[in-house]
This record gives structure tokens, C-alpha cells and sequence, in this order.
């Protein structure tokens, strides 16, 4: 970090509040050579920390920079290992609680734009992003207001962004942590008058949970991105001429490669795998009539629900 960068920190931590000129400056000097280092990530959420009351274009500045630092300030890029992760949780828990936009907004970016991070921090990304639900107040950074009372619009966008996040414990796609939380939301505010976008964001994701197609491993590992990223730089060019004289050589080959790439982990092809992904298994249904049962009483929601699976069975 620099001397700079150090000074212009502390001095709009001093005073609780950052001009635009400040803004600009710390823009300039944290991007200088384009990478965000942990010693200016630090920095950064110290001024959040101080600042009094942050407006849109520092709630941006802050969760740019910091997801720049957890994702990419070492390689692979766009993924977040275990020490990422730990640091993060760290440097949010400082006070024991999530208790501005930018922290909660930076929480969603990250598990949101990443190809994939731990599955503790995806715990405590749901854990989190329940209670802003349920307890949070205060406005978004993409507009509208957490309420304590009810589920907003603007909350069911943040939802949906986690629950279907690449990074998330379902990649694209709804898992049963995420349908559990859906659950667990909608007895708890089953009385109050939520968002229209709440019903379809419920019956969305747990018909995806129940139905969704999701490929085994569709996640790599931080250590296996490495490996593969590293046999890449040292063999691309003699592996690609390679597998091209096999394929041009041997018809036999193509012919082997189409079925290695079209079957799926269990055997099964990509397409006969997406077809079964559509069917509510044994177990599945299991779960439902278990969440269904829970409260002694088949809601409006569950009734939704329901109706959509029929449909598309």
C-alpha cells in the first residue's frame, strides 16, 4: 500500500466522511497498477467502518474493491479460497454483525461472480442474507428498503441472486439449503403482506430444487482450477497437436471422444441425465411432504407450489 493511499485512508477515517475528491484519489491510487492488495483492502474497510453515513457511489467503490481483492488478488482468478474467505468473514464479523448495504451488497457480488468459494463461507453467506431479510431495515444498493416486517421486493432480488449464484451451493441452479431457507422465510412471514415477487421467487426455487438439472462436480475445487491452469500453460501447445493428429488419424477416436464428452459421471448422457433431473425423485418427495408437514397445514404458497410441479410433470 501505498504511502499515499495510507494517509488519504486515515484521513477520511478521521472525519467519518469521503468527498468525491477523496473518492476519486483513493480510486486512483488502490488501481494503480490495476490489482487491490490486502494491506488497501484493510484500509478500505476501516473508512467503511468510519464512515457515518455512505452514499451510493462509496457503497460501489467499497464492494468493487473488496470483491476485486477476494477474487482475483491471487490466481486462480475469480475464485476465493479457504484464507480469502476467512479473511473476509474476519473483517465483516469486526463488530460482530453485518450492519451496512455495502457489507451485505458485498457478501451477495461475491458469491454471485465467483466460479466457486467454500462451502463455509456459502453457509455463512445464507445465514447472513436470512437475518438481513428478516431483521434488516434501510435502503438497498439497487434500490428499495429491507423491512423487518415483511419481504420487499427489493429482497427478493436479493434472493434470487443468491440462491441461483454461480458460486453458491448450487451453481445456477436452487439447492436444498437454498430451498430450506425459502421454506424457513415463508413460515416465518406467511401472515404479513409480502412482495408479489415473493410468490414467485418461492415457488421458483423450490420447483428448481425439486426439478433442476445439475451436473455432478459442477463446481471445481480452488486447488483444481490450479492444477488444470497449470497443465494448460506448460502443455497446451504439444497436448492441442496432440489430440488433433489422434482425431485426425484414427476415425476410431472421434468417434471414442464423442462418447467420453457426451456421457455424464454416472454413465448416463448429458441429455438422458437432464431428462431425470426433471422428475421429483423418491427422496425429493420425501423432503417435500417432511417441509409441507412441518407447520400442520397446507398454505397458499405450498398450494403454488404443488400446482407448478403437477403442471410440469
Amino acid at each position: 500500500m501505498s504511502i499515499q493511499f495510507a494517509d488519504l485512508a486515515r484521513r477520511v477515517a478521521e472525519d467519518g466522511q469521503v468527498s468525491p475528491e477523496e473518492l476519486f484519489s483513493l480510486r486512483q491510487l488502490g488501481w494503480g497498477d490495476g490489482r487491490i492488495y490486502r494491506e488497501e483492502a484493510e484500509a478500505i474497510f476501516e473508512i467503511n467502518r468510519a464512515i457515518r453515513q455512505a452514499d451510493p457511489e462509496w457503497v460501489d467503490f467499497f464492494v468493487e474493491a473488496i470483491s476485486e481483492f477476494v477474487l482475483n488478488g491471487s490466481e486462480p482468478r475469480g475464485m476465493c479460497d479457504d484464507a480469502e474467505a476467512r479473511w473476509l468473514i474476519g473483517a465483516l464479523d469486526h463488530d460482530g454483525k453485518i450492519d451496512s448495504m455495502a457489507e451485505l451488497e458485498l457478501l451477495v457480488l461475491v458469491i454471485e461472480k465467483a466460479q466457486n468459494v467454500p462451502d463455509f463461507f456459502k453457509d455463512y453467506v445464507l445465514r447472513h442474507i436470512e437475518q438481513a431479510v428478516m431483521a434488516g431495515t434501510g435502503p438497498t444498493r439497487h434500490g428499495g428498503d429491507l423491512s423487518a416486517t415483511h419481504i420487499s421486493t427489493a429482497e427478493c432480488r436479493i434472493l434470487r441472486r443468491v440462491i441461483f449464484a454461480s458460486g453458491g451451493h448450487g451453481p445456477a441452479a436452487v439447492s436444498r439449503k437454498d430451498a430450506e431457507l425459502l421454506f424457513r422465510l415463508k413460515d416465518a412471514t406467511l401472515q404479513e403482506e409480502n412482495s408479489p415477487a415473493w410468490d414467485d421467487l418461492f415457488v421458483d426455487g423450490v420447483s428448481n430444487y425439486l426439478k433442476g438439472f445439475q451436473l455432478t462436480k459442477a463446481q471445481l475445487s480452488h486447488e483444481r482450477v490450479k492444477e488444470l491452469e497449470s497443465f494448460i500453460a506448460d502443455n497446451q501447445a504439444r497436448v492441442g497437436r496432440f489430440i488433433g493428429a489422434m482425431a485426425r488419424e484414427v476415425p476410431q477416436v472421434r468417434n471414442h471422444f464423442g462418447k467420453v464428452f457426451g456421457k455424464n459421471a454416472d454413465g448416463r448422457s448429458y441429455v438422458e441425465a437432464a431428462a431425470a433431473g426433471n422428475l421429483v425423485e423418491d427422496f425429493e418427495q420425501e423432503w417435500l411432504e417432511k417441509m409441507i408437514a412441518a407447520d400442520g397445514e397446507v398454505d397458499d404458497l405450498e398450494r403454488a407450489l404443488l400446482a407448478r410441479i403437477i403442471d410440469e410433470g
